[in-house]
């Protein structure tokens, strides 16, 4: 009995780890964009579902490879993330905060109505470009779709730290996210910065795009809207602003979802996620890595 128990706990924790770093890999442009505009893209979930429909129109249409249209979303991606910064937000820059946050709520259900216009809102079946096998391990089912999810998100965010961390690029990103006009005054191009910013944190969220498509077998226009949301909770939980927060909290809120699932309280799996995000923001307001910054008046 006890060894079934244990089975159980440890078969959820590994569908929730799989699920957990989609929702990384979409926090993580949540919390990136903070970081350096104090915006929260809500139309980062969106490009995310674009992601996923050109996954199944090059696979489908160009018979695409796993890795082929893994690497062509994360380029539609970041070319869509960079053109919603250039035409839609960088006009309001030096707007209040909630001129922009109302903007990028409209270029969100843009996107969704517009894709549900141009292509229907019918779900379509993601193909599936790789055969899935399960693994027995000591009772323990995992798939080889699971282990594939969970590497190339764990590759990618690797890549993305070694970026932040070890690239001039990278460098001035963090210039900018803590002083930008200071960052300006040391020759420091913050347009590029910023676009930058936008691309790497879309081209994650059109790679998270493909490998849902592959993990649910299912996408549709609005699919953006509530994993969208889930990502925001995630970077807000490991405290926004913080790139391993965002990575941490991904995987923390996909292990508590499936949880949810596995105890027989499918119906409650999201709310259980915003009560979430209502502790957090009384317990800890930054977040599990967030630091608390006073801001003079």
């Amino acid at each position: 009995m006890e060894e079934n128990v244990l089975q159980i706990i440890f078969q959820q924790i590994i569908n929730g780890l799989s699920l957990g770093s989609i929702y990384a890999l979409l926090a993580l442009g949540y919390t990136m964009v903070y970081g350096i505009i104090k915006l929260i893209n809500f139309a980062h979930g969106d490009i995310y579902m674009l992601g996923a429909f050109w996954g199944f129109y090059v696979i489908n249409e160009w018979h695409f490879n796993f890795i082929a249209a893994l690497l062509s979303s994360m380029v539609i991606g970041a070319i869509s993330g960079v053109t919603i910064e250039y035409f839609a937000y960088r006009p309001l820059r030096h707007s209040p905060r909630i001129t922009a946050l109302i903007t990028a709520i409209g270029v969100s259900y843009l996107l969704e109505n517009g894709m549900s216009y141009s292509f229907s809102s019918n779900t379509r079946s993601f193909p599936q470009v790789i055969k899935q096998h399960s693994f027995d391990v000591g009772g323990v089912l995992i798939s080889n779709i699971q282990i594939l999810i969970l590497v190339t998100s764990c590759v990618l965010m690797v890549l993305l730290q070694v970026i932040i961390k070890k690239t001039k690029m990278g460098k001035a990103m963090r210039a900018v996210s803590v002083d930008a006009d200071a960052a300006e005054l040391v020759g420091i191009n913050i347009n590029h910065t910023i676009s930058f910013t936008f691309a790497l944190g879309s081209a994650l969220a059109g790679a998270a795009g493909v490998l849902i498509g592959l993990y649910y077998n299912s996408i549709d226009p609005l699919m953006g809207m509530t994993p969208g949301i889930k990502a925001f909770i995630a970077a807000v939980l490991g405290g926004i602003g913080s790139v391993p927060g965002a990575a941490v909290g991904g995987f923390l809120i996909g292990v508590l979802e499936t949880f949810f699932q596995a105890i027989g309280l499918s119906a409650y799996k999201d709310a259980v996620v915003y009560v979430v995000l209502i502790a957090i923001l009384l317990i800890l307001p930054a977040g599990i890595f967030g630091k608390n910054v006073k801001e003079k008046v």
